[in-house]
């Protein structure tokens, strides 16, 4: 176990490497390289943020079954939160980035400003509502009411700390808006860090500290977003002055807001969408049993890690595409776009590689009872099969986004999860059991890659053909 002198040390050089940051120059620098340089930073930071909820899952999976599907049940609840904040992010990152494209700074640091303001007030009211209906959400999930103080051990404390989310996911949107992306990197990783130290030692007890089981999981959490928050306030004000230090009028505030809400509204509905999808997917996986739940919890976050490369590119491209649409260079745009989808396409192939070989490996780490395993297992040898395309999904909507086209992309959002993943995956049960609904949701995939590829190639044409009319 790392003690605290050597997690102040590990902490200590992530926090002096933010002195050092190359800013990349997303007009003119090559794409490929550019694209490179802005991803790699962001998966290692992401890799420790990531871990968060399967660092979670794997401690409270020790501490059996009833407690991994407590915690499992959670999963479409927290990331309804973290997705709205993730929207709200791709409208600040978008607004912000098209503003630096077209040369206007002072209008970018008040929409900066005005985002973290934005995200602390919509994030706050949405967590008091969940407080006070975590019995009848849950419920309605289909959990049982003998997990339901289980449930709340966690829920409750996750609920009040939540609001700390607007650091590590707007203020990160701000600085990658910039062209930076290392400095998001290191706030994650040291998150993460912190989260994964001081799980089993709130889980299990250590010294002096008690054993607090599954509270002391969302404890961990909520320690490592208090960190999160603060380190990136202390670089957004006092470091690089991309946000008012003093308070913004009110004014000043809504009109802002505007900007941000046209595109973050939209890009947070199509965000929240997908955990509304995952609860009536667990709905129908609950129908199997509570063995088939926390089974489809950890693949869940199976899936958060085996798509990583993805998810940062998602946050990567945006800017890049932003503040070439807001130079007008289409190309770039479209150079950007495709060299991101052949990238994904063959990387999810070697994914889906490891996770095969590593699947009794893994099933076995997060569960000792065979029902479990053998579900993991089914998960991991069907799903991954269509990350790749799911990437592409992702990206295009990200893509779309940039382009301030959000409502194409909540309108891809409805269908793809809607009128593709949810109903074939839930036909798929229906005909073959849990193999059919697995094979269900990877055809909703594949049917949704083609269609969001096609559709993001037209509108590129669409928007050079504008670009050249106006020039």
């Amino acid at each position: 176990m790392v003690d605290a002198f050597d997690l102040s040390l590990i902490l200590k050089k992530l926090m002096t490497e933010t002195k050092h940051i190359h800013q990349i120059n997303l007009l003119k620098d090559p794409v490929a390289p550019t694209l490179k340089t802005m991803t790699i930073p962001m998966i290692y930071g992401m890799i420790l943020l990531m871990t968060f909820n399967l660092v979670d899952t794997f401690f409270v999976g020790l501490l059996g079954t009833q407690p991994l599907a407590a915690i499992s049940f959670t999963f479409p609840i927290t990331f309804t939160v973290i997705s709205l904040t993730i929207g709200l992010g791709i409208g600040t990152s978008a607004v912000i980035a098209k503003a630096l494209g077209k040369g206007d700074k002072e209008s970018a640091k008040s929409l900066a400003t005005s985002s973290l303001y934005l995200a602390a007030i919509i994030v706050g009211i949405l967590a008091v509502i969940g407080y006070l209906l975590i019995d009848e959400t849950f419920l309605l999930l289909g959990a049982s009411e003998a997990l339901l103080p289980l449930i709340h051990q966690y829920m409750d404390l996750w609920f009040i700390g939540c609001i700390l989310l607007i650091g590590p996911m707007i203020g990160n949107a701000i600085l990658r808006a910039d062209g930076d992306t290392k400095t998001p990197s290191i706030i994650m990783g040291s998150a993460g860090l912190i989260n994964a130290v001081l799980d089993p030692i709130f889980i299990f007890g250590f010294g002096p500290v008690p054993a607090m089981g599954i509270q002391g999981a969302a404890i961990a959490t909520l320690v490592s977003w208090v960190f999160g928050l603060g380190y990136v306030l202390y670089i957004l004000a006092a470091k690089r002055g991309l946000i008012h230090s003093h308070l913004m009028s009110l004014k000043d505030f809504i009109c802002s807001s505007r900007e941000i809400l046209r595109i973050g509204l939209p890009a947070a509905g199509a965000n929240m969408l997908t955990p509304i999808a995952s609860a009536v997917l667990t709905a129908i996986v609950a129908e199997y049993g509570v063995s088939a739940v926390a089974a489809f919890g950890v693949g869940s976050r199976i899936e958060s890690i085996a798509c990583l490369v993805v998810l940062a590119l998602s946050m990567t491209l945006p800017p890049f595409i932003s503040q070439n649409f807001g130079a007008g260079s289409m190309s770039r745009v479209e150079e950007g776009y495709k060299t991101s989808i052949k990238f994904v396409l063959i990387w999810q192939v070697l994914i889906y590689v490891v996770l095969v070989l590593a699947a009794p490996l893994i099933a076995d780490m997060f569960s000792k009872e065979q029902a479990v395993a053998d579900i993991i297992k089914l998960f991991i040898w069907i799903l991954p099969l269509g990350y790749g395309l799911q990437g592409v999904i992702i990206l295009t909507n990200s893509s779309f986004n940039a382009l301030h086209k959000p409502m194409v992309a909540l309108v891809l959002s409805v269908i793809r999860l809607f009128i593709c993943y949810v109903p074939l995956s839930y036909l798929g049960s229906l005909w073959f059991g849990l193999e059919g609904f697995f094979i269900g949701a990877l055809l909703g995939n594949v049917v949704m890659a083609a269609i969001s590829y096609n559709l993001f190639s037209k509108q590129c044409d669409k928007d050079r053909i504008n670009v050249e009319v106006t020039a």
